[in-house]
């Protein structure tokens, strides 16, 4: 059995999906982008800005299923430009221990939704 799980305190889906699904403990959390949820305009400052928004974001969708950055096992990043990969993962650092960060990919591609620089899924455990 499923459940699934969104919050007025991350972007609404800009398609048929959810903000999160768990299933039998595992939470997956769809990709998100740095879509300010209170004006549904782009955060695209800078990298650090947007990648904090996705942030914020992946951490409001985790407290709405009563978990953490703790609770993550693994991300899925994804980035527009390879070149600012260390720029991306100094933010995100700051929301992991490294002694217990969750496993992860970093992938360039193409283009992501509203051609934004960076999305990030993640899927975790309670």
């Amino acid at each position: 059995m499923k459940t699934i799980i969104n919050t007025k305190n991350a972007p609404n889906p800009v398609g048929p999906y959810n903000q999160s699904v768990l299933a039998n403990g595992t939470l997956y959390l769809s990709g998100q982008i740095a879509l300010d949820p209170a004006t549904g305009d782009l955060v695209m400052g800078s990298i650090e800005e947007e990648t904090t928004q996705v942030m914020t974001n992946m951490q409001a969708v985790l407290s709405e299923a009563g978990m953490t950055f703790e609770d993550v096992v693994k991300c899925s990043v994804f980035v527009s430009d390879m070149n600012m990969y260390s720029r991306i993962n100094a933010v995100y650092a700051k929301y992991f221990d490294e002694k217990t960060a969750p496993a992860r990919e970093l992938v360039e591609v193409a283009n992501l939704p509203k051609f934004v620089n960076v999305e990030i899924s993640a899927i975790a455990i309670k």
